[in-house]
């Protein structure tokens, strides 16, 4: 699921990467009438020394859902979940990260209140920037 909705090389995760992930973070995956629809990742708090700019706890939200299902509140659902679990993780502060290519990633990110943008990168190999943005 995650390898379709983010097609760049760096990103790729295999079987064993969900695993490891898995470990660290809050996965879900998302079904509609049995079809696979989404996923989602939240990164637990970092801690005050790891914060944001003021070192409150920041957690990372990220919910993807298969161009096929988007626009039917699915991503909603994912993002509603994730924030709902990094709050209850103790998160202050929550961030996403969205490939630059992804223009309907990056409205729905607006639209769910990301309007700061904390960081711009590209990671080697990839041939677009992420882009992390803070909920305002």
């Amino acid at each position: 699921m995650h390898n379709t909705v983010v097609p760049v090389d760096s990103a790729y995760l295999s079987l064993d990467d969900v695993r490891e992930r898995a470990g660290r973070n809050i996965l879900e995956v998302a079904y509609a009438d049995g079809v696979l629809v989404g996923c989602s990742t939240v990164r637990p708090p970092r801690g005050p020394a790891t914060g944001d700019a003021s070192g409150r706890p920041t957690a990372t939200v990220i919910s993807r859902v298969l161009p096929e299902h988007r626009g039917r509140g699915f991503g909603t659902a994912l993002y509603e979940r994730g924030l709902a679990a990094a709050r209850a993780l103790g998160a202050e502060t929550i961030e996403t990260v969205v490939l630059t290519s992804n223009t309907a990633g990056l409205r729905f990110a607006e639209r769910a209140g990301f309007t700061v943008e904390t960081d711009r990168y590209r990671l080697d190999g990839d041939t677009v920037d992420w882009v992390e943005l803070r909920l305002a």
